[in-house]
């Protein structure tokens, strides 16, 4: 094959996801660990179960308006990049730059890191051995208050990284796999907490259930 032949060769995104699959990413990003990791705070610092239904009804109202918007833009719009395309039509090829190397570097980073150890933490519980305070390089004093250091519970955020970047690599199929069994994991324990609470919240012997609802806005 000469040179030539090369560049009448016409390449372009493998159109590898089918409906289900680009629902289940778009589910998957956004039912993240945020739900099952501050539900427990937020309920301690607002008090009140009533409160605690209703913010997450305005946060989920909130959520859906912009969903809204970005499949209005998608619609007018049917180019790969996403936010970044919206952004540089909107407000010029800067913003748009800015906002993707964002992105790359910091949302996506630190989202991808926090989940990983968010992850961690959760098996913690079942294996002891995985905790933050046992540590495989103890903690090294680098400036003021600030120490580097590495704890099994980070060891295995980072293997938990590498593996599933690495699954990536291995092509469309194998990612949308992993991708469409951990959402449909995560959304069925979602459900399951709510069919068992609307199972067995009834019964007399759910006191502490009860009490908590006896007047659920104070």
């Amino acid at each position: 094959m000469n040179g030539d032949d090369l560049k009448q060769q016409h390449t372009s995104l493998v159109r590898g996801l089918g409906l289900l699959d680009a629902t289940m990413i778009v589910m998957g990003s956004m039912i993240g660990s945020g739900i099952f990791i501050t539900s427990a705070e937020s309920a301690r610092l607002i008090g009140a179960p009533g409160w605690l239904l209703l913010a997450w009804a305005v946060a989920g109202l909130m959520t859906i308006t912009g969903a809204l918007c970005c499949a209005e833009l998608a619609t007018m719009m049917p180019r790969a990049g996403g936010v970044y395309i919206f952004l540089r039509e909107a407000y010029g090829p800067a913003l748009g730059f800015l906002f993707g190397w964002t992105l790359f570097l910091v949302v996506q980073t630190g989202t991808i890191a926090a989940v990983a150890i968010a992850f961690a933490r959760f098996l913690g519980v079942f294996v002891p051995m995985v905790s933050s305070d046992r540590y495989l390089v103890a903690p090294i004093i680098v400036l003021p208050g600030y120490a580097l250091s590495l704890s099994t519970e980070q060891l295995v955020a980072i293997l938990l990284i590498a593996l599933l970047t690495f699954t990536n690599t291995r092509g469309l199929r194998i990612g949308k796999l992993v991708q469409n069994s951990f959402t449909f994991a995560k959304t069925a324990a979602l459900a399951g907490v709510i069919v068992v609470g609307l199972i067995f919240g009834w019964r007399p012997n759910c006191a502490a259930l009860a009490s908590n609802w006896w007047n659920p806005w104070a």
